[in-house]
């Protein structure tokens, strides 16, 4: 049997108000992702993860949708999504599209019709509840901070919201939700899409009444007649946005004999730097022996029952380089050092527009400064709760979703040749420093360490189907694996601090056989190595 094409590819994630300006108003469009497809077919990716581009009101950056089969005015008309699927095909590059079918809009017709009243035949469509003596149906807290539960006074009573009260719940216990998702999940399969990034999939076999929102009991079913009915017939990828998902769990998704998912993103390794049983927000310093044992047990717990996922990166999370590297004298190095480090491993990598550069975070001094909705409602809430605005604008510095959000640096000139026009969001100011036409054009760059890491993956079998061993032997900051197929052995080396190492490991012996690195190495001697500050490389031992 023919291994599926996603197990070999690259995947980039476009997040299209950001990307490219084409018309001069300040926003990404359709028509600006295919002005760089050329760009993108350089550094060797296969796939375009696309961030929601249907129509919408914009309550969470097109995350709320008011109509499935229809692009959202600002990013262009069908026929450009249509051109941009066709483009990219003739350049090898599939176009997956984020699929948001846990809640809608406020503003589609489904809601406005459900909201009529308890009769209408769309009330069903969403998960209503009367009140509990005058409040509440119970205490489930959106997310976005607050109440799950929104007051209708029309109809007195309440729908659920697990997101901004704008993105009401769709009712997956009525099959009527499921046909109508179908009917649009085959519409794009049609059009040539290559495949769906679920957003928030694990919500959808929610049992609000019993405050259960992941993993409900009838999700895998429901994924199972998903499956069934769209995708399973068409040479596809689908990947579930999974944050509660353990490898036990990720084996019921992606298991191939189960028909449900290619596979699923879980995000144990990026919770590492928030303090037990607490949000995102409340920080703690990242644990290196952790994300060794974290990014290992994925590794080897899903063996071939599953298929992992590879990522530092998306529009929800903090710049990698920020977070957990060195964005200011070893930048360049710790950039490299990530990339190498994940990409070596076991799984299908994505790469969030920008990464191949090394953009870094935007610090903001004031909350005017930022767009985002989860931030402003944390904001207020937490000033509410007697935190100072210093400790709040702490944490959205570190992990704000704004912080990959500013739009793409391509080149020195103003907006960092983005937009002729101000764009929606602030510019990074260190653009002229980092861009991507100084990395096309510094064969030492991140991007050309990028693209190196996509073509091994492309040329070599051991990157996609090796076995994966961790070594023990070595300091705390230093990440030390083998990757083992056939008569094949990788070592790939990363040490994630500005301290310099030294590893000894003579059994390992020399190997002159360096096959990436971020410094200048032409061997290595593992009988007494020393790494230097965020050095990584990949070496054949056999």
């Amino acid at each position: 049997m023919q291994e599926p094409w996603w197990k070999t590819t690259v995947v980039y994630q476009v997040y299209p108000r950001s990307f490219q300006d084409s018309n001069g108003d300040g926003i990404g469009d359709l028509r600006g992702i295919i002005q760089r497809l050329d760009y993108l077919q350089t550094l060797g990716i296969g796939a375009i993860w696309l961030s929601p581009v249907y129509k919408s009101p914009n309550d969470d950056n097109g995350y709320d949708i008011s109509d499935y089969q229809d692009i959202m005015d600002e990013f262009g008309t069908m026929s450009d999504m249509d051109e941009l699927i066709g483009e990219a095909y003739k350049r090898n590059i599939r176009i997956v599209i984020d699929l948001v079918v846990n809640h809608t809009s406020d503003e589609h017709a489904w809601f406005i019709e459900s909201r009529k009243g308890k009769d209408n035949p769309y009330r069903d469509y969403y998960i209503w509840r009367d009140p509990v003596d005058g409040e509440a149906p119970n205490d489930l807290r959106s997310i976005f901070s607050g109440s799950a539960w929104q007051y209708d006074e029309h109809s007195g009573q309440y729908y659920l919201h697990l997101f901004s009260k704008k993105q009401p719940d769709l009712n997956w216990e009525n099959p009527k939700v499921h046909h109508e998702v179908w009917d649009m999940m085959n519409f794009w399969l049609e059009k040539g899409v290559g495949g769906f990034r679920m957003d928030v999939i694990d919500l959808i076999g929610k049992i609000p009444d019993e405050k259960v929102t992941g993993n409900g009991p009838k999700l895998h079913e429901y994924l199972q007649q998903m499956n069934k009915a769209t995708f399973g017939r068409y040479d596809v990828m689908t990947v579930g946005e999974t944050w509660g998902a353990t490898p036990d769990i990720a084996k019921l998704y992606s298991d191939p004999k189960r028909q449900e998912l290619s596979m699923v993103f879980q995000f144990e390794h990026i919770s590492l730097d928030q303090q037990e049983g607490k949000d995102k927000w409340d920080l703690k310093p990242l644990s290196i022996p952790e994300l060794k044992l974290v990014l290992s047990k994925w590794q080897t717990a899903l063996g071939n029952e599953g298929w992992n996922s590879l990522f530092w990166n998306n529009h929800d999370l903090p710049r990698i380089v920020s977070r957990w590297g060195n964005d200011k004298e070893y930048r360049t190095q710790s950039a490299k050092m990530f990339a190498i480090l994940l990409h070596m491993m076991k799984g299908t990598p994505y790469i969030y527009q920008g990464e191949e550069i090394g953009m870094t975070n935007c610090p903001i001094t004031d909350i005017n400064e930022v767009n985002d909705i989860e931030s402003i409602n944390m904001y207020h809430e937490r000033l509410a709760n007697g935190y100072s605005k210093e400790e709040i604008i702490n944490s959205i510095n570190a992990k704000g979703r704004d912080n990959a959000r500013t739009p793409m640096q391509w080149d020195r000139s103003g907006q960092a040749g983005f937009s002729t026009a101000t764009p929606w969001l602030h510019v990074n100011p260190n653009y002229p420093s980092i861009n991507v036409a100084d990395n096309l054009a510094d064969p030492n760059s991140i991007f050309h360490c990028y693209r190196r890491l996509i073509e091994l993956r492309k040329q070599n079998p051991i990157v996609v189907y090796g076995d994966y061993e961790l070594v023990d032997d070595v300091p705390e900051q230093v990440f030390l694996y083998l990757r083992k197929h056939e008569d094949q052995v990788w070592a790939v080396a990363a040490n994630i601090g500005a301290e310099r190492m030294l590893v000894q490991l003579p059994a390992f012996g020399k190997s002159a056989d360096v096959i990436v690195s971020n410094y200048s190495r032409a061997e290595v001697d593992f009988s007494n190595l020393e790494l230097q500050p965020y050095e990584a490389f990949a070496v054949k031992l056999i």
